[in-house]
């Protein structure tokens, strides 16, 4: 039921900002969002309206606003169609109308269409509005709309985007499948207690040659605050932008030969290692703590002239953002890395303060690009072998939600971030409390008047050397649960966003790299949207366990009658690996972590229930022998040979369950109540588990071969 006492003025102020006043929850039921949490988000979107005048002030200064500005601060369109936007100029004034395309082309001619706005009064000023269109043969890309109005001139930013993304044409009309993997948790013997880039090619060439594969799904890289305590956490990175330099692999830096003790930096990786083979825990700080040293002696060999060439390219290419990060990198060093409590001449990164501290600290800095560098060029690396292999796409980045409130990206953006409350996400089936990811999150207006230019940047880095991405919770696209400071993630709402600009700019990113996109589209979201990111072109995501029919009998829903532009897996990182699944671990470990609604044996009984329904189910298509007694590896073959028969394009097998792994790598809504992102791989009794023994383990092969049969083509 609504809320009927809320103030007509604060429903229509929520209304403008893209504040919901309510919505519908996991179970159906439209729930108010109560007046303080309006108040607050609003507050954090920079409109005041705690009080009657407060509001009624910000519904004026939004008209103003809006006929105070010539041109909109951004137009999106889609190719093929042609795009309408308005104009504001003094009453009756004639106006010039002209575009600039990227390439340098000037294209005149605009269309005006019919507009019966009346004129708006601002300050004494008569202002009308007209609306011409873009034509549909605009080229994609990024340009810029002039106006002339008398002596008057001024411009605004122009995105033009496919109608729909095009999968790359390695892909082709087929299906492919891959493996996904917790890159951290995915060691060999020669890498420093933490799996790595050269790990990542490693895998990606060996599962292509051997089974097949087309892609390798890997877990966000994005960078973590360069001193301890490391953020385990790859959902809570220091920047999106940028890569952890904990995945390098030092012996791979081409400068390596030039250091004349390398026995030293040998025996440091030995020593790493031997303690994380002894151990239950990745340890990032020991790892980054050896690595760092080592990458620090490889520093000073100098280049040669051809290296020194492609290093300041590569810094002219990433520009401020690049210098940004690393002086963050620098000042967290000296500092800490909550730059909140820095002195406070240093909180902005165009203070003088800051350029000061650069100017002071040149070879900190440096080193920190130079990283950066070195991560660009592994990675580069890691994809062309992926590819040459015979992967159809090669590495699938991920690409997380947001970033800590704390690191870099809230430093050097944070004139763009919502402050004053965290992203989350409401109570659903398998998070009833909710949850708070503690992360600022994008102030819609600001993206839109900086014509997306921070997200383009973000999204363009991920699939620089990518074949594809998995966009974590891609409905935040759309709308993200707000959660003021302070407040319980139940209390918070949902801020909607410019899809059409957001997925728009994903597309086109995506088509301009010949990537697939992948959108974690799973939990509460609604129905048109994947209607739209599938006419988008976009895939989503199918999860088996949660392939129920929930709006009929609660069956699990016949694989034929699964999304084709998908990408289907059994579990993901948030859910035990099957074989713990089976054992009902997700159940237990949230009872024993306080995160149940319900009585444990509740859960167990609805879980045991689901698990019989997909049993019974993998009996009525064959895959398990009739009668009870089925061995946990049986259903674990038969649950991904199940998944073989989903029309879905694309199929990921985890790591975790290919070495029969029982340990989750994540139970969402705990931070160190359970080691999250710090389990090493390991089989089903808890023996880590090295790459190298994963290439010759026979129950591996047996499963990779399993969805190579089902993608390749019957002839």
């Amino acid at each position: 039921m609504a809320d009927v006492t809320r103030p007509s003025s604060l429903s229509e102020l929520a209304a403008r900002y893209g504040v919901a006043t309510e919505y519908e929850d996991w179970r159906g039921r439209q729930v108010p969002v109560p007046e303080s949490t309006l108040t607050a988000v609003l507050e954090a979107l920079g409109v005041p309206a705690a009080t009657e005048e407060q509001r009624a002030a910000a519904l004026t200064e939004h008209d103003r606003t809006y006929w105070a500005r010539s041109l909109p601060p951004v137009v999106i369109g889609r190719s093929g169609s042609t795009t309408p936007f308005w104009v504001h100029v003094t009453h009756g004034d004639p106006v010039q109308l002209w575009l600039t395309l990227e390439d340098g082309t000037v294209r005149t001619g605009l269309r005006q269409l019919e507009n019966y706005t009346a004129p708006y009064d601002l300050d004494g000023r008569l202002v009308g509005e007209a609306t011409f269109e873009l034509p549909g043969d605009t080229p994609l890309g990024y340009h810029r709309l002039h106006l002339r109005a008398g002596a008057y001139e001024t411009s605004t930013a122009v995105i033009m985007t496919p109608a729909r993304l095009e999968l790359p044409p390695r892909l082709g009309a087929g299906r492919s499948w891959g493996l996904a993997t917790q890159l951290y948790s995915a060691r060999s013997r020669d890498s420093w207690g933490i799996g790595d880039l050269t790990d990542l090619t490693d895998l990606a060439v060996w599962s292509a040659a051997r089974h097949g594969a087309g892609f390798v799904l890997v877990n966000p890289l994005h960078a973590a605050a360069p001193v301890a305590p490391m953020e385990p956490s790859p959902y809570l990175p220091t920047s999106r932008r940028f890569v952890n330099p904990i995945y390098l692999r030092v012996e791979a830096v081409p400068e390596y030969a030039g250091v004349r003790h390398r026995n030293r930096i040998r025996k440091a990786r030995e020593q790493v290692q031997a303690r994380a083979h002894r151990s239950d825990r990745i340890d990032r700080d020991r790892a980054w703590k050896a690595k760092r040293a080592a990458l620090e002696t490889v520093y000073l060999v100098e280049f040669s002239a051809g290296r020194e060439i492609a290093y300041q390219a590569f810094c002219r290419r990433e520009g401020t953002s690049l210098d940004d990060f690393a002086t963050w990198c620098a000042l967290a060093e000296h500092y800490g890395a909550d730059w909140h409590r820095w002195p406070a001449e240093l909180q902005h990164p165009r203070s003088a303060a800051v350029t000061a501290f650069a100017a002071e600290h040149p070879a900190e800095v440096d080193f920190h690009r130079w990283l950066q560098w070195l991560l660009d060029e592994q990675l580069s690396t890691a994809q062309a072998r992926a590819v040459s292999a015979g992967m159809a796409l090669g590495i699938m980045a991920d690409l997380a939600v947001g970033v800590d409130p704390n690191g870099a990206d809230a430093w050097a953006l944070q004139d763009v971030l919502a402050l004053g409350v965290t992203a989350g996400a409401p109570p659903d089936e398998f998070n009833q409390l909710g949850q708070d990811w503690s992360q600022p999150p994008w102030r819609p207006d600001r993206l839109a008047e900086q014509a997306y230019e921070p997200f383009r940047a973000l999204v363009r880095a991920v699939l620089r050397h990518a074949g594809g991405v998995r966009i974590d919770h891609i409905i935040g696209l759309f709308r993200l649960w707000w959660i003021p400071q302070g407040a319980s993630p139940t209390e918070g709402t949902y801020v909607r966003y410019d899809h059409e600009a957001m997925i728009g700019i994903v597309a086109l990113e995506a088509q301009r790299a010949g990537a697939v996109v992948v959108g974690e589209d799973l939990g509460t979201v609604q129905p048109w949207v994947r209607d739209y990111l599938h006419d988008r072109g976009l895939f989503g995501t199918s999860i088996l366990w949660f392939e129920n029919d929930h709006e009929g009998d609660g069956r699990p829903v016949p694989a034929e009658r699964w999304r084709e532009f998908c990408l289907s897996a059994v579990t993901t990182h948030d859910l035990p690996p099957t074989a713990g699944y089976l054992a009902g671990e997700h159940v237990r470990l949230r009872d024993q972590l306080g995160l149940l609604t319900r009585p444990a044996d509740a859960e167990l009984a609805a879980d045991r229930q689901q698990q019989d329904a997909w049993l019974a189910e993998l009996r009525r298509v064959g895959l398990l022998a009739d009668g009870s007694g089925a061995e946990v590896d049986e259903v674990v073959l038969a649950l991904h040979r199940y998944l073989g028969r989903a029309p879905s394009r694309l199929l990921a097998l985890s790591l975790a369950d290919a070495v029969g792994e029982v340990r989750t790598q994540n139970q969402p809504g705990t931070t160190d109540e359970y080691p999250n992102w710090r389990v090493p791989l390991a089989d089903s009794q808890g023996h880590q588990v090295l790459l190298e023994d994963v290439f010759v383990d026979e129950g591996v092969a047996r499963l990779c071969e399993a969805l190579r049969a089902a993608v390749e083509p019957r002839i």
